[in-house]
């Protein structure tokens, strides 16, 4: 299998197009206003850019509702609009991802409703439904009845207006002759559109697809084995016809989704809670509350870094030279990376997932410290999510810069808070968030030691200790990354002897450094941070 090119440097920034820049004065975001922002994303140091679903759409759910995988939806522009939005980023050696959704659609698809009809047609079995609409519980499942006059019941995919497409049942139950099997010609059928629809994209210009729930398309199938054949399937497409696309999933159990074929995976808060270990100890059932047990970027100093290390260890090793983790500063379906922190605190965050070996994702918004905007009523599906999709704080002019419409149409509120964020304020500070991140991206993609690719040793690293202290090395080339995110003084010894002379590239806060013999005694100040080069005196 073959890997783009460009995805051993990409360092990806996450676009919610409704809430990025809206360039019509309709108070919703669109592709010509991304188009227009693209020098700013370029000047942060990201090259690939991942845009949530932007197809047409009744937007039950944001977008992740397609009601056309064909059609932009109008009010984000046309499909010339997205097609020119790739020629722009190609001029800027730039790459766009696509949202695929491909366990489901909307309720008005016109593919849905003609599988709605009693009447056989060709649609009839592209979507999950029962043989009565009199059917009770099934497996697990959720079940949709009177929807239509066909007599049966639709399983949705996540929300009542998002039915099931029909990939097939690895393990379909001899007593329930709806559920189909793989490689039944209907089945068959939906999984030839699905690659249809990417060839499409491709086509028009995108460089891949980051795939939605893409673990969940074939039901009951134990240990991924034929939603991984169906994935394979798909790279062998990109690798044959476009192997310079990417395809990115939504799985988090890396070593999963890399032998599904995916050339990377997102770790994040699904299937399983090493990510949350990091940043995160929330509840989504409570209302995002904090947990007792604190992450390890809080400042309380009681997390566990071995929570996320370990697992993420265990990934590395065993798609080692396969695939690639994305471990992202957040996304669209949980609480902003600044929630109950301050801008020092989330620097340090920042300095973490820039010299990790892993491929980086600034979600919009975050490299200025958006906040969490926690009362906010749910819009287009959101609930408690809604308040980390609010549009981008570009000025602290009207509606933050990001919209010419009155208050009352814009798609989300603005961050009213006095002293509320804003790039062009951040962008004329030295010492500001967004200009720090912006160092840490550049001071990554000079420093091959720091890239994906670069060998990661653990120095002090254990349960409930700080500082973290690690060794990065590319070839001669090697840099020590040091991170206390506690509010107190943190002391470590590293195996550097009085030779090695380590030399500040970036950081924050006071760290001391105490040679002794073959080995180094280090202080971490509260909240401080360094990334250092090591060079050797001869």
């Amino acid at each position: 299998m073959t890997e783009p090119k460009w995805l051993k440097d990409a360092i990806f920034y996450q676009v919610y197009p409704q809430s990025f820049y809206d360039s019509n004065g309709d108070g919703i975001g669109d592709i010509p206003g991304l188009i227009e922002k693209l020098d700013y994303i370029q000047w942060l140091g990201c090259n690939a850019i991942w845009m949530n679903p932007c197809f047409d759409s009744p937007f039950n759910d944001a977008g992740y509702d397609v009601r056309d995988f064909y059609k932009v939806a109008p009010r984000y522009g046309t499909n010339a609009d997205l097609r020119r939005l790739f020629k722009q980023a190609h001029k800027r050696n730039m790459r766009v991802l696509l949202d695929l959704v491909p366990a489901h659609t909307s309720d008005e698809h016109r593919w849905f409703r003609e599988s709605c009809k009693p009447q056989k047609n060709k649609y009839t079995h592209w979507y999950l439904w029962t043989d009565s609409a009199w059917s009770w519980q099934k497996e697990g499942f959720s079940l949709i009845r009177g929807a239509s006059d066909r007599n049966g019941c639709y399983l949705p995919s996540f929300f009542a207006s998002q039915p099931a497409l029909n990939l097939g049942f690895a393990r379909p139950d001899p007593k329930q002759p709806w559920q189909l099997p793989v490689d039944h010609p209907d089945v068959q059928a939906v999984r030839r559109e699905i690659k249809n629809i990417l060839r499409f994209w491709l086509d028009a210009g995108a460089d891949g697809f980051r795939a939605d729930m893409a673990s969940s398309i074939v039901k009951n199938d134990p240990g991924w084995k034929e939603t991984s054949r169906f994935w394979r399937e798909v790279r062998t497409l990109l690798d044959q016809r476009y192997p310079e696309a990417a395809l990115l999933s939504e799985w988090s159990t890396p070593s999963a989704a890399i032998a599904a074929g995916f050339h990377a995976d997102f770790m994040i808060h699904i299937n399983d809670t090493a990510y949350d270990a990091l940043f995160r100890q929330e509840i989504w059932r409570n209302h995002w509350t904090r947990r007792n047990a604190p992450s390890f970027f809080d400042k309380q100093g009681k997390g566990d870094i071995t929570a996320f290390l370990k697992p993420f260890l265990n990934y590395q090793a065993k798609i080692r030279r396969k695939g690639h983790i994305c471990v992202p500063s957040g996304n669209h379906d949980i609480s902003r990376l600044s929630y109950g922190r301050s801008g020092r605190e989330l620097e340090l965050a920042f300095a973490f997932l820039m010299t990790l070996p892993a491929l980086p994702l600034v979600y919009y918004g975050d490299e200025i410290g958006m906040k969490y905007l926690r009362h906010l009523h749910s819009k287009e599906g959101g609930y408690e999510r809604t308040g980390s999709r609010t549009p981008m704080q570009w000025t602290g002019g009207k509606n933050a810069g990001f919209s010419t419409a009155p208050k009352s149409k814009l798609y989300l509120p603005i961050d009213s808070a006095p002293g509320a964020p804003n790039v062009e304020k951040q962008s004329r500070q030295n010492n500001s968030l967004l200009n720090r991140v912006r160092q840490l991206i550049q001071l990554r993609r000079s420093a091959p030691a720091l890239g994906r690719d670069g060998k990661l040793t653990l120095l002090c690293a254990e349960k409930g200790k700080y500082p973290l202290v690690y060794l990065r090395q590319a070839g001669r080339q090697r840099y020590l990354v040091v991170l206390n995110p506690s509010g107190q003084d943190q002391a470590a010894t590293v195996p550097l002897t009085a030779k090695e002379k380590p030399k500040k590239r970036i950081g924050r806060g006071r760290i001391d450094f105490l040679p002794h013999g073959r080995r180094t005694n280090l202080i971490a100040g509260p909240s401080g941070y360094g990334i250092f080069q090591i060079s050797e005196d001869t």
